[in-house]
């Protein structure tokens, strides 16, 4: 069974499509980099494949399960971070990862352990918005990877990371099927199993096609 099965994936903005005929097939234990241009249709095929979306039209499934029928279940193996941390900065770091566990109904238990993985525990005690760009963007991979799920669904995960970045990703996205997109061929290469290229509305040396409509 297939970790990912897209199947003729379209998404319209208003009259402008997005994405138009995605087919795409994930294997489980498979780290895909998705590769582009802005404008491309990155953050929009992430955000479908993480469940923060539904498309206009098209079928996909995520371990077996229909995305759209088996929203609320797919969350719970899935973790996603987008382009915005999407933390609360009047929390420490610690509170946030904590709020979250409560959440995802995940042991607090759990919350050193995260700190630690993101060499975060020297600073478990300050409020996020005390912390610089790169130490905000550690916090918000640990906290979606703290539920352990199946399936990680990263958006330029090594955005405002120091050199450690390759590392630190290496080590959440062990065990793990992992989609990511990233401006870095470099990390690309040394990250993912294969990539998918989007270029001028096609993908590139993919082995699997996918459409995307500037």
């Amino acid at each position: 069974m297939s970790a990912i099965l897209a199947a003729g994936i379209t998404h319209w903005f208003g009259s402008e499509p997005a994405l138009e005929g995605v087919d795409l097939v994930v294997e489980r234990g498979d780290h895909v980099a998705v590769l582009g241009d802005n404008g491309a249709g990155k953050t929009t095929l992430l955000r479908i494949l993480a469940t923060a979306m539904q498309p206009s039209a098209g079928g996909l499934e995520i371990m077996g399960l229909n995305a759209r029928r088996e929203k609320r279940r797919l969350r719970a193996r899935i973790g996603y971070l987008s382009h915005a941390p999407g933390l609360y900065p009047a929390l420490t770091a610690a509170e946030n990862l904590a709020f979250f566990c409560d959440l995802r109904g995940v042991d607090r238990a759990r919350v050193p352990e995260a700190l630690e993985l993101m060499g975060l525990t020297q600073v478990a005690r300050r409020r996020a918005a005390e912390l610089s760009r790169g130490l905000q963007q550690r916090l918000a991979i640990a906290r979606a990877t703290i539920h352990d799920p199946l399936l990680l669904i990263l958006d330029e995960p090594d955005a405002s990371l120091d050199a450690e970045a390759p590392e630190l990703l290496s080590r959440v996205m062990q065990k793990r099927t992992v989609v990511f997109a990233t401006h870095d061929q470099a990390l690309a290469a040394r990250l993912g199993h294969r990539t998918v290229q989007l270029r001028k509305g096609h993908v590139m040396g993919a082995g699997s096609r996918l459409h995307v409509v500037h």
